[in-house]
């Protein structure tokens, strides 16, 4: 879809709202196009490719709002769209803090030019060829018997958001990716593990090759586990790991939580949460991120914000909606898709990485867990309670010792924090990541 069409149907959509009686409105039109193939044991399974067209109306009256989604751009379709709208729009309860984001805040062109993709979406055979070559990669490693499969994808999407009050931008990206998860086995059982990587130019992303060979050395590594004794130590989180403490931290500084009184960091800004040293930045402007986007799903003009500035909580992630209620200004961390209000979330959100390389970080350590996989994190809204299912290894007097599994660990989060230490060896895999982190101590649950 050409930027002059999408914009020729927004411009419809929001003046059939008005003329069916809303008194301000917005629109966001999503084109996407997919395209995959699944490979098992050298064997093509599957080959998906798929493209959507999703159109979202907002329309807002007095203090009441409705929002609409629909696949048809026909003009009788628009005028359906937005005579629903409007319809839903009179019948909604108030709510007293909606409506669209403040005209002075809206970004201007030129936006920043971000580099988000190479739109140069791959043929079925070079995707079957990519995915056959990681597979193979993981296959040949000592130890590896069996394959759960690999994959190779590509994305690109384009969005057009368009507002009642003079804002009308683009933006866009690509995706390219390739992952696979086998098998290996000794006398003593069976484990698994994966890799993968996804960039938005191809150029960036690792070869197929060195992801399945680092998938394969990965699985190896953990045959032969031990179980641990109930106890209290340090834990590692391997830096594939550890986005997922900072994920936490943007789930609990989401103006949607802040608002609703359900965070542990309700009553935290302004105090320190972390180290001195720590640092954790949200900057939408990086180019070819992950999570990079020249304006916000209102239309806001957004830049970087240092959510924890020398270990202090500094702000949160708001929408204008949000931001109304607490009696502050948005700062353009809006979000939106074609159903529903605005909601609100993170760029690219990073820990900044410390001075110690992962060995230094083991031999600070000393005995401790080195956690490279974890499953159903379970943290408590409220209170930060938190534990997860683990498996990694016993690190002894600085080194890694030998594989475990079978592991529970439990802390707070908010403690977790207060004497989380990051290494240096960050690296940049999506929208949200961190280097690999020593927790001085929590409760580990084994044997």
């Amino acid at each position: 879809m050409q930027t002059n069409e999408a914009q020729a149907i927004l411009e419809r959509l929001i003046a059939d709202a008005k003329a069916e009686g809303a008194e301000a409105a917005d629109a966001v039109l999503f084109h996407s196009v997919s395209s995959g193939v699944s490979w098992r044991m050298g064997n093509l399974e599957d080959v998906e490719r798929s493209e959507a067209a999703d159109l979202g109306l907002r329309v807002l009256i007095g203090k009441r709002q409705a929002s609409v989604s629909t696949t048809d751009h026909s003009a009788a379709g628009l005028q359906e769209l937005a005579e629903r709208c409007v319809a839903m729009a009179k019948a909604a309860p108030e709510d007293p803090w909606c409506g669209l984001a403040p005209a002075e805040r809206l970004a201007k062109a030129p936006f920043p030019e971000l580099d988000l993709g190479d739109f140069a979406e791959p043929s079925t055979d070079i995707l079957k060829s990519r995915a056959a070559e990681c597979e193979e990669a993981a296959l040949a490693v000592k130890g590896i018997v069996n394959s759960s499969g690999a994959g190779a994808g590509y994305g690109e999407g384009w969005k057009w958001l368009m507002t009642s009050h003079g804002f009308f931008g683009q933006s866009g990206g690509s995706n390219h990716s390739v992952s696979v998860s086998v098998v290996g086995k000794d006398d003593n059982g069976m484990e698994t593990d994966y890799d993968y990587d996804s960039k938005t130019h191809l150029s960036d992303l690792k070869s197929a090759a060195e992801v399945g060979k680092s998938a394969g050395e990965r699985t190896v590594r953990r045959l032969s586990p031990k179980k641990l004794k109930s106890r209290t130590a340090p834990v590692i989180f391997d830096n594939r790991l550890a986005s997922s403490l900072v994920s936490q931290l943007a789930g609990a500084a989401n103006g949607a939580a802040i608002t609703r009184g359900v965070s542990f960091l309700k009553n935290k800004m302004g105090e320190k949460i972390f180290a001195d040293a720590i640092n954790i930045i949200d900057d939408p402007h990086v180019p070819r991120g992950a999570g990079s986007r020249p304006f916000d799903g209102e239309g806001v003009a957004n830049g970087r914000i240092d959510l924890i500035k020398n270990g202090v909580l500094t702000a949160w992630l708001l929408n204008s909606s949000q931001a109304a209620q607490l009696g502050l200004e948005t700062n353009g961390r809006a979000t939106r898709g074609t159903g529903g209000a605005p909601g609100s979330g993170s760029t690219n959100l990073t820990l900044q990485p410390g001075p110690l390389s992962f060995d230094g970080l083991l031999r600070d350590a000393k005995d401790a867990l080195y956690l490279t996989d974890m499953f159903g994190p379970q943290v408590n809204p409220n209170t930060g309670d938190y534990s997860v299912g683990c498996s990694g290894f016993w690190v002894e007097n600085g080194a890694i010792a030998y594989p475990v599994s079978e592991i529970t660990i439990a802390g707070n989060i908010l403690e977790m924090y207060a004497g989380l230490i990051p290494a240096n060896d960050l690296e940049i895999r999506g929208s949200t990541n961190a280097p690999s982190v020593l927790v001085p101590a929590m409760t580990i649950a084994g044997d």
